[in-house]
């Protein structure tokens, strides 16, 4: 659906997720609105500083950076506060009190109806708590005992009275010790104790929110590869094929504990189940690095769309065809330049629409904050990638 935006109002759509972003685009645009994107906050607030025609903005909450869209939502009600505001998330749910007046909140993943009918509507128109577990613990009391002594038998008892005195005092002084040690010791195993019980809680945190997460990214992949589908089964087929890349990124990072992988082994992954068995068509040359996860999905997803379509009607739907990988560091601009080239196919002829594949592919400059190039060369077919090495180099 295509939008006028100088005559519908205009909605800011903030998600660093790149699937996400482009299926939260879409529900803007099936409102009638003109989305406009941004990967995050600092992005969201230098848009917004440049122009006076955003009604509505739609923002994620966890978000990497110095802001996340809790304190984006407040800053933008308080310089802005003719602008509504949604929230989404998979992984909290902040209250009343914590989000901007007059917001609204809503968990990932979304309802299309829901949120259509929630955005025509504003347009037109557990909380995480601390509570203080402190226990007023009574005063120490002190032992008192009294001692009768008949002082006929004074003289008599006194020495039994020392001899008991003397082991009772030591029992004393080893019961002391003892329960000292004791206390330390259970001091300690309640440390750990603690310990273990936060460390789980925070995995089972983690788990949840990359569940829903992935939840979320499944029903965007479903609704995009369905969304411009000439058929069922063409949709069914798209999206099996991107939900196994999704796998396959997936895979990638669980062998690196979800760290940084290798630039060479992802587009590696990316390709291999394209290749033919036995001739190598795909071809590398360009210097190893390690990536962050973020880069990682977005890499794989999008090499998942570039070998879909040489498949089908680039250079690899012949037998004669081949794609070459190249990527370049500039040490001196701190950039990443990388270049699909199709050669040897059938001539190219540029696509009569834009489709989820082709918006994905420039949607990945955008994520990387870089630039993105589609060239349909009659001799061949060119994806070009420039990115800043900060956006997709892991720290070392």
């Amino acid at each position: 659906m295509s939008t006028d935006s100088t005559q519908v109002p205009n909605v800011l759509v903030v998600e660093d997720e790149m699937i996400l972003r482009m299926r939260a685009v879409d529900l803007v645009e099936d409102a009638g609105f003109c989305p406009i994107e941004a990967v995050n906050a600092d992005e969201a607030m230098s848009i917004l500083e440049s122009r006076s025609d955003v009604s509505l903005l739609f923002t994620d909450i966890q978000m990497p950076g110095g802001m996340d869209g809790l304190k984006l939502a407040h800053a933008v009600h308080e310089r802005w506060p003719s602008i509504k505001i949604i929230l989404v998330s998979g992984q909290v749910k902040p209250s009343d009190a914590e989000r901007p007046a007059d917001s609204r909140f809503f968990g990932k993943p979304l309802g299309v109806e829901q949120m259509i009918t929630e955005l025509q509507a504003m347009v037109g128109a557990g909380a995480l708590r601390i509570v203080p577990n402190a226990t007023d613990w009574p005063a120490d009391q002190a032992l008192h005992a009294m001692e009768t002594v008949d002082p006929s038998s004074r003289s008599a008892q006194e020495a039994v009275l020392s001899a008991e005195n003397d082991s009772l005092r030591l029992l004393l002084e080893q019961a002391g010790t003892d329960a000292q040690a004791l206390l330390i010791q259970a001091g300690i195993e309640a440390e750990q104790r603690d310990a273990a019980h936060k460390l789980q809680k925070l995995i089972l945190g983690e788990l949840h929110h990359r569940v829903k997460n992935t939840l979320a990214m499944v029903s965007a992949i479903a609704s995009q590869s369905f969304r411009g589908a000439s058929s069922i089964e063409h949709g069914q087929k798209a999206m099996e094929g991107r939900l196994i890349a999704l796998g396959r990124a997936h895979d990638l990072l669980m062998q690196v504990s979800w760290a940084n992988a290798s630039l060479t082994h992802t587009l590696s992954s990316a390709t291999e189940p394209y290749d033919s068995q036995g001739d190598r068509r795909f071809h590398f040359n360009g210097p190893d690095i390690r990536i962050t996860s973020v880069a990682v999905i977005a890499l794989a997803m999008t090499f998942n769309e570039l070998c879909t379509n040489t498949t089908k009607f680039g250079a690899l739907s012949v037998p004669t065809g081949r794609v070459e990988i190249a990527w370049t560091i500039d040490e001196l601009k701190q950039r990443l330049r990388l270049v699909w080239t199709e050669r040897g196919g059938p001539a190219v002829e540029p696509p009569k629409r834009r489709s989820f594949g082709t918006r994905m592919m420039g949607s990945l400059g955008q994520q990387l904050t870089g630039q993105v190039q589609l060239v349909y060369e009659p001799g061949g077919f060119i994806y070009s990638l420039d990115v800043p090495l900060g956006s997709v180099a892991a720290v070392a």
